[in-house]
């Protein structure tokens, strides 16, 4: 579980650079995202690994690395936005931008250790195209939770529909060899 920690770490480390880095380049304009703006961010990026992963020919010169990277950040974005909601301007500086991503990321980063706990690191014997199909039934969930406006009978809600695309990001990350 420590080599984990690690890996994770530093997965996160280099998103949480890119967040800082385009916050200082465009701010804090996602803030007037609603919910679903951010999920369709999500499904585009992970539709994109889907049909590279199937396809293995691709035209833009990006790589699944990036587009898992995205989606850990656009799934940060989206549990800070159900925390304090839609602004209709740009709200956050750099810094309290990154204190509200750092917060997002330890929450989820112990949700991660407990249920690595309880599955005993079952993701490390998966494949990749696994879990970008994992990230694409949580997006049908949470498209479907957003047209339910929000209203679940049985199901957990949208932040740990959230929480886990950031995980099984990280993890396919880390799978890939990205993680230090």
């Amino acid at each position: 579980m420590n080599n984990t920690s690690h890996q994770y770490d530093s997965v996160i480390g280099t998103c949480r650079t890119l967040f800082i880095n385009k916050m200082t380049d465009y701010g804090s304009a996602w803030r007037i995202l609603r919910l679903p703006s951010l999920t369709d961010q999500i499904f585009i990026k992970a539709q994109r690994i889907r049909s590279l992963q199937e396809n293995g020919v691709r035209k833009v010169d990006e790589d699944e690395t990036g587009e898992f990277i995205g989606i850990i950040n656009y799934s940060i974005m989206a549990l800070v936005q159900l925390e304090l909601g839609v602004a209709d301007q740009p709200d956050l500086n750099v810094e309290k931008a990154t204190e509200l991503y750092d917060a997002k990321v330890a929450l989820t980063k112990e949700l991660m250790e407990a249920k690595n706990h309880d599955y005993g690191e079952a993701w490390r014997e998966m494949r990749v195209s696994s879990l970008t199909d994992l990230i694409l039934q949580k997006l049908l969930r949470v498209k479907q939770i957003e047209d339910n406006k929000g209203k679940t009978l049985v199901s957990e809600g949208i932040d740990a529909n959230y929480q886990d695309m950031l995980n099984y990001s990280v993890f396919a990350l880390i799978l890939m060899g990205f993680a230090k």
